[in-house]
């Protein structure tokens, strides 16, 4: 940059603002103390207001015993949000304002009337034609604006209660006007109920008059064509012709039932006969107490054979005898059953006479009951006009009495109650002065501070120039040698690394219970002497295959890479060149020594003894500790600690909670496993995660067992991490080939 630029350019020296303001201390506090001083007296110089308020609830006024039937049972309000808005409007009107202002006599009060009187001026330029001659009506609308300047009212958030705040210099007055326009209010909403009262019984008055007229018509039509139809009505409100028809169909049914039972029973007592049966064990025949008795004496004389045939013979005389009147019983007996069986035809015969006479009967009735159906019809419109009237004048009755029962007894409760009414208050709300006052101070203290420091940055005194002179112009211009140039390649590679702040401020606060935050600054540069690069035994005069490798990695956006180097630290010398190579891509990128032997961790850092991946895992460090910068890159390390190994290993299980932390705050994470088997490589395998198998020496036998079990556990295709062109070797089917 020429040097008349640099010295044109300026920057604001921070110090010297404030150095100003240190100076001019004194100042700036005397001109804050005169300044609040004069605030306060003007303060004091104003005339104080006062502001009183005045409390409503919105509320049905109506007791359980006092409300009309037609009304709700509970005691809800009768207003929603918008129906109390609207009582603010109302409260606020300039009617219900004006007869305040009359109650109250306002227009004589010297603060409220103090410029609605016209000047002499006035009064002379409207007498004589000129301008406005001011009359009475301008004076009242001036005093009703002074009222409602002075007037607020709202309704409080998410209630039903209305504020009613008057302010004035007059802290009586105040009070009483708020007061006044709430009772004015509630005396509306009664006035209100009272003209409905009024008018509702106005009108309920002669619609009753006409409603009992039109009733009394109404019930005579019903019972004029009552008695011309002949429709009388006999139990249970049914008509009789109705009433007589069902009485003679249950009588038929009960008939028609008596002679289906007589035919039967006669039928059965003729089949027996016919059949020359015994008729004795037939009901119709065994009700008759002259077959009973005979019955009896059947039973007698079997019993008398039955013992004189034990010891006389069957040709006896007696037995002979007995048998004789036996049979002449059987005789009697069947005879009195000819005589049932005529009994019970001639009750069948009877029984069908009557079912004939009850059918004809019924059919006379059918006629009679459906001319009175019809005319029922008739007669139940009729009915139901006259309830309907009936009911009307009823409704109408109820409620003219309940009008002009309060009308007459003065009992009419308004919807809203004063539950909090102004008192006059002690203190005014403006102005503050003690708030004003401190207000007023800091205001002061704060702008003549801003006068000061605007004042020593237009001056030049906070002004420094922006770029220094360098020393070697200096130097130069003082006579002395120019230095030696520097050879461009004894010169550090990158230089941008200094004060780099480390990535291990953005691992995830959820897995440590701490807020990392880290800067490292590298105590060297990236490029490092050859002497100190990690011993290796491979082919570095060509690194193509690391340079393919990173560039794969990159396309494929990985958030993961695992490393096996089966060949030990001579392979996992490749792993340091891959993450510097994607470290100098711009890549975020982190390696995690799992080698075992923590050769990488002494090849990449100073320090031999660093905390590491061990001390993570069993919990002894935290992520801020374990983390340290590459001296010869923008990469960083988790060295393998200074744990041991197979006791940290036990906690293995923390181990993808570690990587997958790692991998929110880098772009990759880079595990060197060393010459690590199939089961221990699956604990670091993961979605997202790239496999590399590393080599030097194609044809060592460990190379080519790791390449086969790989394959074998249907891991991951790896890819080939070697010191020279790798295009010359690929796997197929877990066997490192050469290609032709």
């Amino acid at each position: 940059m020429p040097a008349s630029s640099v010295g044109n350019d300026v920057d604001i020296d921070i110090g010297a603002l404030f150095a100003s303001l240190w100076r001019n201390k004194l100042r700036i506090l005397v001109g804050s103390l005169l300044l609040t001083a004069l605030a306060f007296l003007l303060l004091s110089l104003v005339a104080p207001k006062y502001r009183a308020e005045t409390r409503i609830l919105i509320e049905t006024g109506e007791s359980v015993f006092t409300r009309p039937a037609n009304q709700q049972a509970d005691d809800r309000p009768v207003l929603d949000q918008e129906g109390i808005k609207s009582q603010v409007e109302l409260i606020g009107s300039s009617d219900l304002l004006k007869r305040v202002i009359a109650r109250l006599d306002l227009a004589k009060n010297p603060e409220l009337s103090a410029g609605a009187e016209p000047s002499v001026l006035s009064r002379l330029f409207g007498a004589v034609g000129i301008g406005k001659n001011p009359d009475e009506d301008a004076r009242d609308d001036y005093i009703l604006q002074s009222v409602r300047d002075r007037l607020l009212v709202y309704n409080v958030a998410a209630s039903r209660v209305i504020v009613i705040q008057f302010s004035s210099k007059d802290a009586a007055l105040s009070a009483s006007i708020a007061n006044a326009i709430a009772d004015e209010y509630v005396a509306t909403q009664q006035l209100a109920k009272s003209r409905s009262n009024t008018d509702a019984a106005g009108w309920l008055q002669p619609e009753i008059a006409d409603l009992s007229k039109r009733v009394k018509e109404a019930e005579a039509k019903v019972a004029a064509y009552r008695s011309s139809s002949d429709l009388l009505i006999g139990q249970n409100n049914a008509v009789l012709a109705t009433q007589q028809l069902s009485e003679l169909s249950s009588e038929l049914s009960r008939v028609r039932a008596n002679r289906a039972a007589s035919e039967a029973s006669a039928e059965s007592v003729r089949a027996a006969l016919a059949k020359g049966a015994p008729v004795e064990t037939l009901p119709a025949v065994m009700a008759s107490p002259l077959i009973q008795r005979l019955r009896e004496r059947q039973v007698q004389l079997n019993n008398d054979i039955a013992d004189l045939s034990a010891s006389l013979l069957s040709g006896h005389p007696r037995i002979r005898a007995l048998r004789s009147q036996l049979a002449d019983l059987n005789n009697q007996i069947r005879l009195e059953a000819r005589k049932v069986l005529g009994s019970l035809e001639n009750e069948a015969e009877t029984a069908r006479l009557r079912e004939s006479q009850l059918t004809s009967s019924l059919n006379e009735l059918k006629a009679q009951a459906s001319k009175a159906g019809e005319e029922e019809v008739e007669l139940r419109a009729l009915e139901r006009e006259a309830t309907a009237q009936r009911q009307l004048l009823e409704s109408y009755l109820t409620r003219y009495r309940e009008a002009s029962s309060r009308t007459d007894r003065g009992y009419l409760p308004a919807d809203a109650r004063i539950f909090s009414r102004a008192d006059r208050p002690i203190e005014p709300y403006f102005p503050k002065k003690i708030p004003m006052t401190v207000a007023a101070f800091v205001a002061s203290l704060l702008l003549l501070s801003i006068v000061t420091l605007l004042r020593a940055l237009f001056s030049g005194q906070a002004l420094r120039p922006a770029y220094p002179q360098p020393a070697t112009e200096v130097l130069l211009s003082e006579g002395a040698a120019a230095p030696a140039p520097v050879d461009p390649a004894a010169e550090p590679a990158r230089t941008e690394t200094e004060n780099t702040p480390s990535l291990a401020a953005s691992i995830p606060a959820a897995f440590e219970e701490e807020i990392l935050s880290k800067d490292k600054v590298p105590s060297a540069q990236f490029a490092a002497p050859a002497a100190d690069l990690p011993a290796t035994d491979a082919p570095v005069a060509d690194h193509s295959g690391i340079a393919n490798v990173a560039a794969r990695l990159m396309a494929s956006g990985a958030a993961r890479a695992v490393v096996v180097s089966p060949e030990g630290d001579e392979a996992s010398a490749l792993t340091i060149l891959l993450v510097r190579e994607l470290a100098d891509r711009g890549v975020r990128v982190i390696l995690v020594d799992m080698t075992g032997s923590g050769e990488i961790g002494r090849s990449m850092l100073e320090d031999k003894n660093l905390p590491g991946i061990t001390d993570l895992l069993v919990s002894e460090k935290h992520f801020s500790d374990v983390i340290h910068p590459d001296h010869y890159s923008q990469a960083e390390l988790i060295p393998l600690g200074n744990h041991d190994p197979a006791k940290a290993m036990q906690s293995v299980g923390r181990l993808p909670m570690i990587l997958n932390a790692l991998q929110s705050a880098y772009d990759l994470v880079v595990v060197d496993a060393g010459p690590a088997t199939v089961v221990e490589l699956k604990h670091l395998l993961a979605d997202g995660t790239e496999l590399i198998l590393g080599l030097v020496d194609p044809d060592d036998p460990d190379v080519a067992a790791t390449a086969k079990a790989v394959y074998d556990a249907k891991l991951l295709q790896p890819e080939l991490l070697t010191p020279f062109d790798n295009g010359e070797l690929r796997l197929d089917s877990g066997r490192i080939v050469r290609s032709a």
